[in-house]
């Protein structure tokens, strides 16, 4: 959510002396919200600039992250940029990016979920075990019992936050304590299906979740659909935007925007359709889990920005005792948000399970909530609230899929994975703590 610079909105009113009334509105207009008088690419290059420089650099730090580490690890291992292990990579960030979205919904109220990574594995494991039985349960049947089981407890904990007034931190940190008891307990119940406390997953349609690809003509199909009405989605918003006077960027920026959206598409596409498999056995294709992860950014995206639930979260991460004043239900819109989070957190299980093909007790939950936390503020998701995106948790989780791609094929096993991960997340939140500084009122 952009925040006003105060200073610049004074220094509008100062120099406003002298002027006809409507060179006053057109100057303090600017400095609320300069891109209004963005008509054209150029204009709208210097008012971006002028806000990178006063700490409101959007997607822009985690966007130069990326290019860096994919930069250093191709140089470092000239595979990393191949076929085989972009495809690799693709598949492991599914779920890495998944959890970081879960805990977006909690951090945008200036909330966090310590339970999330406990919570995602409860729901794959219930899953697992339908599809795994003797006289298995329909594979639709399993996997909205595995959503519906995560996102009732983080609706219960949401209850508890609100109706005990006790902080999210303590109420999820309990949930993480419990909810591990409660995994190794459901291992024990079902231990006539698993064995060794591993759950085998032998159901087709889970396993390709991760595992499967959509064929090279199918992957051109989707490319083409989605930049179109991607992109007429984006011309559509700002011509209505504009018809109603409202902030809208120039179309020269928006058209920008759909030929890189398209250009990075071609390029993944084109990669993963190469044959990346053997000469006895062809592989090629997008993994499924992409357009998985494309649909579920283009819901939450639309949820967050285009509905008063959305705005309703923003306003009580950046104020919670203003929006309760302007009528906000709090405590309906922050259970709500908890709920959310538990459905993305059963999402990740069930995709973490189909990434291993299996349901494991020994899961270490504690450590991957900490990827849920480092993707979302990687991705510009402040830690107090109120500022963020969908779009920047999805390319924070990628960040951290990256290193955990990039580091293992170093060879510097989990060791090198945590000093790496904690590196980029201490610049991230250096950067957030820049940025607040520097919108702050004075």
């Amino acid at each position: 959510m952009a925040t006003t610079d105060h200073n610049e909105l004074a220094e509008a009113h100062s120099g406003a002396v002298g002027l006809t009334e409507s060179e006053k509105a057109a100057q303090i207009a600017a400095a609320t919200a300069p891109e209004m008088l963005a008509d054209t690419l150029g204009e709208y290059s210097r008012i971006w600039l002028r806000r990178v420089r006063s700490g409101e650099s959007g997607a822009l730090p985690v966007i130069f992250g990326l290019i860096v580490l994919g930069a250093y690890f191709q140089i470092t291992q000239p595979t990393f940029l191949g076929a085989s292990n972009i495809a690799n990579l693709m598949t492991q960030a599914g779920w890495i990016i998944t959890i970081a979205m879960a805990q977006t919904f909690i951090l945008l109220l200036g909330e966090i979920d310590l339970s999330v990574g406990f919570n995602a594995i409860i729901g794959g494991t219930v899953t697992t075990w339908m599809v795994s039985i003797n006289n298995p349960w329909p594979t639709w049947v399993a996997i909205i019992a595995g959503l519906v089981v995560c996102a009732a407890i983080t609706t219960i904990e949401g209850l508890l936050v609100f109706w005990l007034r006790i902080p999210s931190f303590v109420i999820t940190l309990a949930g993480l304590l419990g909810l591990n008891g409660v995994l190794l307990w459901l291992f024990e119940e079902t231990g006539k299906v698993g064995l060794g406390g591993v759950i085998q997953l032998h159901n087709n349609f889970i396993n390709d979740l991760e595992s499967g690809n959509i064929t090279p003509t199918v992957g051109w199909i989707l490319l083409v659909a989605t930049v179109v009405l991607g992109g007429g989605f984006m011309i559509m918003r700002d011509t209505r935007r504009r018809a109603h006077g409202l902030v809208a960027p120039p179309l020269g920026v928006t058209i920008l925007k759909i030929i890189l959206m398209g250009g990075i598409g071609l390029i993944l596409v084109a990669v993963l359709n190469h044959n990346r498999g053997t000469a006895y056995q062809a592989l090629s294709g997008v993994p499924w889990v992409v357009p998985i992860i494309l649909v579920l950014l283009g819901l939450t995206t639309v949820l967050l920005a285009r509905t008063k639930f959305g705005r309703y979260v923003y306003a009580i991460g950046g104020n919670a005792e203003a929006a309760r004043r302007a009528g906000i239900n709090l405590r309906r819109v922050r259970v709500l948000a908890f709920a959310l989070c538990g459905l993305f957190a059963g999402i990740t299980g069930i995709l973490f399970i189909s990434l291993l093909g299996s349901a494991e007790e020994n899961f270490p939950g504690g450590q991957y909530v900490l990827y849920s936390v480092a993707g979302a503020v990687i991705g510009g998701v402040s830690l107090f609230g109120g500022r963020g995106r969908m779009l920047g948790a999805v390319l924070g989780g990628f960040v951290v899929a990256v290193i955990y791609n990039g580091v293992e094929l170093e060879g510097y096993g989990a060791a090198g994975q945590y000093i790496w991960t904690a590196l980029v997340l201490l610049a991230a939140v250096t950067l957030d703590a820049i940025a607040r500084r520097g919108t702050a009122p004075s």
